[in-house]
């Protein structure tokens, strides 16, 4: 059963947008609602609406201000929430992404730590990690990045104080309730696990994101060769800072 809806409330986005605020905590449910938003959205703006943006607990919308006034964007908003009812239909829709993981402390450096602030083994973190399924629930940060969740509670752990100046592509990592896979190299402070070798950003593919809101990832565990064979890097990943966020 889905949560009920704890807010709305309407922020101003600029002359072209609004925020809607549907929530204030991280809830799997929360995408139920959010789905259902971003269609209503679609069917309430038609040719004013610019871009939709779901995040965890919000939806930007962006619309042309010179088809409608902000105001009036204001107007169709309410409209649309005062009849909101979340997407049942959706809880098991979007697509399932299996993403062959190779976990060890070479590509996955933060991997031991995570184990021994969990009070687990290296190999319960990474069934507990790969077992579940994880929901999309915004793309952002850079290119193809995906936040996903929600991890197993003994896994939540704090960013890195320092964040790593460079994490290479493919690195599976946690933070918070969190989980995701840098698509690229980039700095990041999230703790690095694992690698897949799946490539999640392609200018090449319709979308270029593999990931899209609302689709399943699975983190599948495979063993070294197997990672190579499927075209994994095996480059050893930034080892970790020495301190941590409590």
């Amino acid at each position: 059963m889905s949560v009920s809806l704890q807010l709305p409330r309407l922020e101003p986005a600029g002359i072209d947008g609004w925020m809607v605020r549907l929530f204030e905590s991280i809830e799997e449910d929360n995408l139920l609602w959010l789905t259902a938003l971003t269609r209503d959205c679609e069917a309430a703006f038609g040719q004013a609406l610019i871009d939709l943006v779901p995040s965890y607990t919000t939806l930007l919308v962006v619309f042309d201000p010179l088809q409608i006034s902000t105001w009036q964007a204001r107007q169709s908003l309410v409209e649309v929430l005062a009849k909101l009812t979340p997407d049942e239909a959706g809880a098991d829709e979007g697509e399932l992404h299996e993403l062959p993981t190779w976990y060890d402390p070479g590509v996955g450096p933060d991997l031991a730590r995570v184990a021994e602030r969990s009070a687990m083994t290296v190999d319960e973190v990474i069934d507990a990690h790969s077992r579940r399924d994880y929901r999309v629930f915004a793309l952002g940060f850079s290119p193809g990045f995906a936040f996903m969740g929600l991890l197993d509670s003994r896994l939540h752990c704090p960013r890195l104080d320092t964040p790593r100046q460079k994490v290479p592509a493919g690195s599976v990592a946690m933070a918070g309730q969190q989980t995701a896979a840098y698509p690229a190299v980039t700095p990041g402070g999230w703790n690095l696990v694992g690698r897949t070798s799946a490539r999640l950003f392609d200018r090449n593919r319709e979308g270029f994101s593999l990931l899209k809101v609302g689709d399943r990832v699975r983190f599948v565990a495979v063993d070294q060769q197997t990672f190579e064979r499927e075209g994994g890097d095996t480059a050893p990943a930034e080892a970790p800072s020495a301190e941590v966020t409590s």
